[in-house]
């Protein structure tokens, strides 16, 4: 304490370490499968892998690169926009190569929020948004996804009767962590109409893009009126199994990109140089990378999921991302979801994260428990042969 108040800023109290930080203590003491956190256990293509040591060897990007990020990423970032989804995007004025995604959401968060604006977010969400809304002094208002006939979805009635006045701007992620929905397109353009009529910014976290296993994604951006309102973002580290590399991008008008690089620029100013020459090629990938990823993420989506079924768990099978979510009920395990992936390592060797650190609400995610899938195979098999043993405990 120093002059009578605590060290850390009243904003952020509500935050401690991160259940992913605890989880992960808790595999490594206990020796079990961690499938809480969600990276990867292989790395990704060989060929990006040496495209960043050619980089490093050749001097691109081992001193301060661009503040925009290098030209080859922001072109490619351009040109894979175009080509996925049709939208076309300045390489010069229109992209911003971040440090990952999560500065992304942050600077965009910092740049675009006055202290008491509102922030519309799905719940669950992932935990940096809180942390990020509430550094900038807004106010997170979140509307809640319920489970529905083996499936999350959006009310769109709650998600309109949630805007008032003092809303800013709206945060989506879709596919969205933890619960594996993609937006269909008909909510995607009733979120449109809604921030067109309401005037309202929309902050969209598309890092999943690649990883749909059932219906498409289609970026909020490409919707009539969107492009202008809507910083779309998103990064390597899933779609390339790169995750420490740490780069991201957003893409958005000159006006959107210009306040969000004034808010960047002061948390990291540039970073991963050699990395963004690298990402470069990555994204120049024939479409066969990423069909081959999206299949094979598919049957590791199957494996686990059937796995979680017959363990006894209700599983909701994921359109998209690496997560299952499940409701440890069917159990008998109670609904404490805390408590119950604090024993299961103990129980059975395998760690998991409960989804009520997602949400406001606590109650509303307290049942359910997220595993992730985006492990090698024999991980997989073996997580599965371990959890079935909770039947008999």
């Amino acid at each position: 304490m120093t002059q009578g108040r605590p060290l850390l800023n009243r904003r952020l109290t509500e935050f401690g370490t991160t259940i992913f930080a605890e989880m992960s203590a808790l595999a490594v003491r206990t020796g079990s499968i961690n499938l809480g956190q969600g990276f990867p256990d292989t790395d990704g293509p060989e060929e990006i892998r040496e495209a960043a040591v050619r980089a490093l060897r050749a001097g691109h990007g081992n001193q301060y690169p661009p503040g925009p990020g290098v030209p080859e990423l922001r072109s490619a970032v351009a040109e894979h926009q175009l080509r996925r989804y049709g939208l076309e995007y300045d390489p010069d004025a229109e992209v911003l190569v971040t440090t990952g995604a999560t500065e992304a959401i942050a600077a965009s968060l910092l740049a675009l929020l006055e202290p008491g604006d509102e922030v519309i977010a799905l719940e669950p969400y992932y935990d940096s948004y809180a942390a990020c809304i509430a550094m900038a002094g807004g106010t997170r208002v979140p509307v809640t996804l319920r489970p529905h006939e083996g499936a999350y979805r959006l009310d769109l009635d709650e998600l309109r009767a949630a805007v008032t006045p003092r809303t800013r701007l709206i945060l989506l992620n879709t596919p969205h962590n933890p619960t594996g929905t993609v937006l269909t397109r008909d909510e995607l353009a009733a979120v449109a109409e809604l921030a067109c009529e309401r005037d309202l910014l929309v902050i969209t976290d598309e890092v999943y893009e690649h990883l749909v296993f059932e219906g498409e994604h289609i970026p909020l951006a490409s919707f009539p009126g969107m492009r202008e309102r809507t910083v779309s973002i998103s990064s390597a580290g899933k779609t390339f199994s790169l995750t420490g590399w740490k780069i991201g991008w957003i893409t958005a008008s000159p006006d959107l990109v210009t306040a969000v690089r004034s808010a960047k620029q002061f948390l990291t100013y540039v970073s991963g140089g050699p990395f963004q020459y690298a990402v470069a090629e990555a994204l120049r990938l024939p479409d066969s990378y990423f069909d081959e990823l999206r299949a094979d993420l598919r049957a590791k989506r199957d494996l686990l999921a059937g796995g979680l079924a017959e363990a006894g768990f209700g599983v909701y099978k994921p359109a998209g991302t690496y997560f299952v979510t499940t409701d440890i009920r069917p159990l008998g395990a109670g609904d404490d979801g805390f408590a119950f992936c604090r024993a299961l390592p103990e129980r059975c060797g395998v760690v998991a994260v409960p989804n009520a650190v997602f949400y406001d609400h606590r109650e509303q995610g307290a049942p359910f428990v997220r595993f992730a899938f985006c492990k090698r195979t024999d991980v997989l098999t073996e997580a599965v042969t371990r959890l079935k043993g909770l039947r008999a405990s």
